[in-house]
């Protein structure tokens, strides 16, 4: 083992960590003040729930010894058995790279919430959750991740998650939105987020911690990790200028709901791609992430979904867009544990396991959060009543206020 190395994970594990209440921030601001907490919460709670069930045996579902490429036994349930190393990552304590992928377990459900903010009972919240992560969350994982995984047989490509945590909570909050249906009075009431300082901050949290989730997922500290580093900065500065110009063309102005989403949408196109391609190329990926995406969350409007908060425009869409330029911009002298892509000379080949990845990927999350998302409507029901959602959620749910500005 290498003390560098799992120096490196561990600290990388703490910045991913920190995402999550970055994200809580960021979704707490844009919705209305009387569902702060509630929406905060939910963020936070995933990282609570999900640190007990990754170790009860999430983990060895995700990451343990292969069943027929489909999902990883008990082997490791309780993390029994689980020796001092991994193969996953032999220069560091197989705990350090369980605690590594804990939190993107955990950070994934999270970005979900944003799909069906101001609108879902919490007991249903906790209870879907639940079965996503082990239904859903782990069998995913493995088959991209883990050796003996058949996509990851089959030589598709994922750096850090554009497949498992962004395509996968992105199709899942838009089967949720539908299922849900539209908050009541929008369109005919005022849904304007109450505190954009707040959601700043919070993407100012989500960038900084993304360097862990990418240049992380290098898993040593090294060139790779300085490139996913690189590629990862460059490509949310290149998104947030896409979308500040589409807000531009639009608008006649730009506004800083745009920038910040702009910054995430990059972010997120880069995460399946940042080990695998150089940084012009990440300018190349964030462009087309921060241009795509800011059209993109218009769909909402026009197919008559409510995705609160946009997690199908900029999650689902940005993965998508991130995990095809890897076919196309991929080069084997980055990494040579990838391929090369389309214009480094690979041909299509690459580019058509990646098309097949991401079809996966919706087809599986979308079918299976949907029966999961009856399912939980059936034994606890989804939605809060007409008078809960009015009074708000803070007050409805937890009996508590996001501001007291008066005793």
């Amino acid at each position: 083992m290498d003390s560098g190395d799992t120096a490196y994970v561990l600290i990388s594990a703490a910045l991913v960590m920190f995402m999550i209440p970055g994200l809580a921030l960021f979704y707490g601001g844009m919705v209305r003040a009387k569902n702060v907490l509630a929406t905060v919460v939910q963020s936070m709670f995933s990282l609570g729930l999900v640190s007990v069930l990754w170790v009860l045996g999430v983990y060895s579902l995700a990451f343990g010894p292969d069943f027929h490429h489909l999902i990883g036994t008990l082997q490791f349930a309780g993390l029994n058995h689980l020796g001092q190393t991994t193969a996953l990552a032999p220069t560091i304590p197989a705990f350090a790279f369980v605690v590594f992928q804990l939190f993107f377990a955990a950070i994934t459900p999270a970005l979900i919430t944003g799909a069906f903010a101001e609108r879902m009972k919490f007991s249903a919240y906790a209870l879907f959750t639940t079965l996503w992560l082990i239904c859903i969350y782990a069998p995913l994982a493995h088959w991209i991740w883990a050796p003996g995984g058949w996509l990851h047989n089959l030589g598709a490509l994922d750096f850090a998650g554009g497949t498992v945590v962004h395509i996968n909570a992105g199709i899942a909050g838009l089967a949720g939105a539908i299922i849900l249906g539209k908050r009541h009075g929008l369109g005919k009431k005022s849904f304007t987020p109450h505190n954009l300082p707040l959601t700043i901050l919070g993407a100012g949290m989500l960038w900084f911690g993304w360097f862990g989730f990418n240049a992380g997922s290098a898993l040593s500290s090294g060139g790779l990790a300085a490139n996913a580093f690189l590629t990862t900065n460059t490509a949310a500065g290149a998104a947030m200028l896409g979308w500040v110009f589409v807000d531009y063309l639009k608008y006649g102005r730009t506004t800083t709901l745009g920038a910040v989403s702009g910054a995430v949408a990059g972010l997120v196109a880069i995460t399946p791609a940042a080990g695998f391609v150089g940084p012009l190329a990440s300018i190349a990926i964030g462009l087309a992430a921060g241009i795509g995406c800011a059209y993109a969350v218009n769909l909402k409007v026009r197919r008559g979904y409510d995705d609160a908060l946009d997690v199908v425009g900029v999650h689902a869409v940005g993965g998508i867009i991130g995990a095809l330029l890897v076919g196309v911009f991929a080069e084997k002298g980055i990494n040579p544990a990838g391929a090369n892509g389309l214009l480094a000379g690979g041909g299509l080949g690459l580019l058509g396991k990646q098309a097949l990845a991401v079809s996966v990927t919706l087809a599986f999350s979308f079918s299976g959060s949907w029966l999961l998302l009856k399912l939980v409507e059936h034994l606890v029901g989804l939605r809060v009543t007409h008078d809960e959602e009015q009074k708000g959620l803070d007050h409805s749910l937890h009996q508590e206020a996001g501001y007291m500005f008066s005793e």
